[in-house]
């Protein structure tokens, strides 16, 4: 059951999904997701703007390569690096007990908490799900199309 090329397809819909939605908050307002990105204080000044500017980048188009079958492997590789970065500054965050919101999928967001961190373990759980045995409706091999135009 959980080696199922249909459920690993549900979660890369899912993931995919979520991670488009994430980025297009981001988009409108760089200048905030800069400030949250800054909040944290796990990173040097210098590279707040280019992080803000390419994190949601990096997320919509891993979300998209999920739900288009491109490059599977690769973008849940991606994405599941991002989670895990995420995840560690919203631990440190927790720990440190800063008064500081997420900015995760709004620029407001929620505030850190070890829920978030959960969340966000539960994610790459599913990334990683994802990676391994999803080999369904992949644009490589064909798509929703490979028995149609399979050449002799």
């Amino acid at each position: 059951m959980l080696k199922s090329e249909y459920l690993s397809l549900l979660f890369r819909y899912g993931v995919g999904a979520y991670f488009i939605y994430a980025s297009m908050s981001k988009f409108p307002l760089p200048a905030q997701f800069a400030e949250n990105v800054a909040n944290f204080n796990i990173v040097p000044y210098w590279t707040v703007n280019f992080l803000a500017v390419m994190i949601p980048w990096a997320e919509m188009v891993g979300g998209l390569f999920l739900i288009l079958g491109l490059r599977t492997r690769a973008a849940s590789s991606i994405l599941a690096l991002l989670l895990v970065v995420f995840t560690i500054g919203v631990a440190i965050n927790v720990v440190r007990e800063a008064p500081i919101t997420c900015g995760c999928t709004d620029t407001v967001g929620e505030p850190v908490s070890w829920w978030k961190v959960t969340k966000n373990t539960g994610v790459i759980l599913l990334t990683m799900h994802v990676f391994f045995f999803d080999r369904l409706l992949l644009l490589r091999t064909g798509g929703m199309f490979r028995k149609r135009f399979r050449r002799a």
